[in-house]
């Protein structure tokens, strides 16, 4: 049986960490976001206003900035246009609640390159990020951008999954589900982990909908199968090839 593989590890093109900046007033949100992304290996920095970001900018030189709109001090688009004009080819991700179609497109004008509305799920965050990065040239994955653990395979570029070589239809929800799941093949990860990390950071759900969500990916990967998703009692979920 094929051994799972370890999730790539998106680096810069010359090997070192990939370099993120926060941008955000809300402490919380700030440090869950900053472990996330540390938890991907990257080296991540935080500022809780504008006049801290563009000061940090210029010394750490990230390679994307996740950037609130509403700051204490200055607005997101203007620290985006001073930011750009030192680093004209930083990623920029728009982190706001402001969601209507007039902000989206002054965020894009203004050169923001994508858009994430509050409340958000970390993964997401994270995919896009990926995405960013990849399609800026900026960073690369050893190996590929293909996570597989026994016979499941997940394209994380172009957001297919198969098993023993058939696809497999999920949707967005059970995608991001099955890519946290894994990015961490053989650990078991809790309730409360997956609802930080794949619903949104301030969701405040309950247990339930992370059981709902594993039975749906269950009928969908492991029916007819060898399962790969397996229950540890009382703590949470494993994804691996056998249950030894």
């Amino acid at each position: 049986m094929e051994n799972p593989s370890p999730p790539a590890v998106l680096r810069r093109t010359d090997g070192s960490p990939v370099r993120i900046l926060v941008v955000d007033d809300e402490p919380d949100l700030t440090e869950v976001l900053s472990g996330a992304l540390r938890s991907e290996g990257w080296d991540v920095r935080s500022a809780a206003d504008g006049t801290s970001a563009l000061a940090l900018a210029s010394s750490f030189r990230p390679d994307a900035v996740v950037l609130d709109w509403m700051l204490p001090d200055l607005d997101g688009l203007r620290v985006l246009r001073e930011m750009r004009a030192g680093l004209p080819d930083v990623c920029v991700l728009f982190l706001t609640a402001r969601d209507s179609v007039e902000d989206r497109i002054a965020g894009i004008t203004a050169g923001g390159d994508d858009y994430v509305t509050k409340p958000f799920s970390l993964e997401e965050v994270l995919a896009r990020l990926r995405g960013l990065l990849r399609r800026a040239g900026m960073a690369r994955e050893p190996g590929g951008n293909r996570l597989v653990v026994g016979d499941l395979v997940m394209d994380e570029d172009a957001m297919e999954v198969s098993r023993a070589g058939r696809l497999v239809d999920l949707s967005r929800t059970e995608f991001e589900l099955l890519r946290f799941l894994m990015r961490n093949p053989r650990r078991v990860l809790s309730k409360d982990q997956i609802l930080d990390r794949v619903w949104s950071y301030d969701f405040g759900g309950r247990a339930h909908i992370v059981e709902l969500y594993i039975s749906y990916l269950r009928k969908k990967i492991d029916a007819g199968r060898t399962p790969l998703i397996h229950t540890v009692r009382g703590v949470g979920y494993v994804l691996k090839p056998d249950p030894s």
